[in-house]
């Protein structure tokens, strides 16, 4: 028999719902409006927490890049069915053998919606502005130009990316919104100037209305046909409008869909289910690609300095409970330190598995033993730590209470202190955690060395260390995609030997939408596109 818990908040509202299903699909969904798409119309959608700039190459959390996505091409675009890279600005490109050098050349007659031509210099001048920014504002975006050399502009349609080292995640990486290109003056502007709404891009959609905390309004780019390969059609977006809406509470989320007064919502949780079904509409699923939720570990404190508590910690957890208690079926529970639909994800689960009692062998062979309370304790030090996070996920509240029961059951006090995500981010450039739980969606195995990697963030606070550093370090090099394969899958072996990440769960994306609405689409990072969205009226 499953053990009682006690959960708060508005999720634990899931423990008698989460059987409910929904719509399992990475796209069109059942039930959606057929036909040919109509033109016209405004989507109104409700945000589950508000954007936190207006800028594609500052944007970190889904929330805010559902709304910079829209305003900002790419030079490739992923196929999220396949994986594979197809033509979006760029029409062909050219990678060097040794992966350092990357040649695009753009189509014709691209412009940014003030009218100025998009060329190879504005290609060159956002990587340079964007290498500017820094790991500080940009983390996405100056991660994936790390060992940046510089761009040379070889005619007006053409341009060269230079690497001081090899960089085979690159071609992919220019696929994501923190590397889509925008104006020249737009780029010109400081970090903080190009959070206020005022961005210029060559994308399906331009801003006409910024207000922080509160909403963004996105209009139809007219003229729009240098769409994406991907996309299900080419042209202008069928939508005249999106006005995105920050709604925090669920339930006036889930409401406000039912009643018809927003068309399509985020994180739309178990228990919202059958009331948006109920009103005609769906949820639509997705899983995303990268960095599975988990706890990484600042190996500089306090008992997480022992290597036996982390690797105790790993099958400390029963993350099938916390999928069925909390989420529904539509997680899954991590079973690496990439999720399932990562590529270059290896299947971990016979070492990341539910075993209290081999996680409890592990602490008493390390010397820590339980404590009047139970709470072990060793030289006098309590086996304590706590784990920061921001409410970037509905369910990570509740998630925490459940790991924070399961890990009091081996004698692991852990204490909770949910940030805002300034404050969170403040405490991650700091350092000042003792674990920082969150997740990192991206559509390749590079993310393992922009997570773990000494010379990235490095949240581990760890020193140099082998074979680690090498396989994250040696993974740019290969060209062979099975070489380079290989090469991800031992690093997610090494990073759980360090214990430097105690995985729980596989975020999935939950869109709830409206019995209106069709062609809500999810791109390869499960991330929004909605080119193709459209509205029956």
């Amino acid at each position: 028999m499953k053990r009682a818990v006690a959960l708060t908040g508005a999720v634990a509202a899931a423990l008698t719902l989460a059987a409910c299903g929904g719509g399992g699909d990475s796209g069109g969904g059942s039930g959606e409006p057929s036909g040919p798409p109509q033109a016209g119309g405004v989507l109104r959608y409700g945000l589950s927490l508000a954007p936190t700039c207006s800028d594609p190459a500052q944007s970190a959390t889904n929330q805010t890049i559902y709304v910079t996505r829209q305003i900002v091409d790419s030079l490739v675009d992923q196929d999220p069915e396949t994986g594979q890279l197809k033509p979006w600005l760029a029409d062909t490109w050219t990678v060097s053998p040794d992966a350092r050098t990357f040649t695009f050349h753009l189509k014709p007659g691209i412009t940014f919606s003030d009218g100025t031509p998009l060329t190879a210099d504005s290609v060159r001048k956002n990587f340079d502005s964007i290498v500017a920014l820094g790991g500080a504002k940009a983390p996405l975006g100056a991660s994936y130009l790390a060992g940046y050399a510089g761009s040379t502009v070889l005619d007006p349609q053409t341009v060269r990316v230079e690497f001081s080292g090899p960089n085979a995640q690159f071609l992919q990486a220019t696929s994501t919104p923190q590397l889509g290109i925008q104006s020249d003056a737009t780029v010109a502007k400081s970090a903080d100037d190009r959070c206020l709404g005022g961005n210029v891009g060559s994308g399906p959609f331009t801003y006409t209305e910024w207000k922080q905390n509160a909403s963004a309004t996105l209009a139809k780019r007219a003229g729009y046909s240098w769409g994406s390969a991907v996309f299900a059609s080419q042209g202008e977006a069928h939508l005249d409008k999106i006005v995105f809406t920050v709604v925090p509470e669920s339930g006036v989320r889930t409401g406000s869909l039912a009643s018809g007064q927003l068309d399509a919502i985020s994180d739309a949780l178990p228990q919202d289910v059958s009331q948006i079904e109920s009103g005609g509409g769906r949820v639509q699923f997705t899983a995303n690609p990268g960095v599975p939720f988990g706890l990484q570990v600042n190996v500089t404190r306090g008992p997480l300095r022992d290597p036996a508590v982390r690797a105790a910690l790993v099958p400390a957890l029963d993350r099938k409970e916390l999928v069925d208690t909390v989420l529904g079926p539509q997680f899954k529970v991590a079973t690496s330190v990439l999720a399932s639909k990562t590529p270059g994800y290896v299947d971990l689960s016979s070492r990341v598995k539910y075993d209290p009692d081999a996680a409890k062998k592990l602490l008493d062979q390390a010397g820590w033993v339980p404590g009047g309370d139970g709470i072990r304790v060793k030289d006098g030090q309590r086996l304590a730590a706590s784990v920061i996070f921001a409410p970037v996920f509905a369910g990570n509240q509740a998630i925490l209470e459940l790991t924070q029961q399961q890990l009091k059951a081996i004698g692991f006090d852990l204490r909770l202190e949910p940030l805002s995500v300034a404050e969170s981010n403040v405490r991650q450039n700091n350092k000042d955690f003792d674990f920082d739980y969150y997740n990192s969606t991206r559509a390749d195995g590079d993310i393992l060395r922009t997570t773990f990697a000494v010379d990235q963030r490095n949240l581990n606070a760890r020193g140099p260390s082998e074979p680690l550093d090498g396989l994250l370090s040696q993974q740019l090099s290969a060209t062979d995609p099975g070489a380079r394969a290989k090469l991800i899958g031992d690093a997610q072996a090494a990073v759980l030997d360090q214990g430097l990440w105690i995985p729980t769960i596989e975020l999935s994306q939950a869109i709830g939408v409206g019995k209106n609405v069709a062609g809500v689409k999810f791109e390869a990072s499960a991330r929004l596109q909605f080119h193709d969205t459209w509205l029956q009226r």
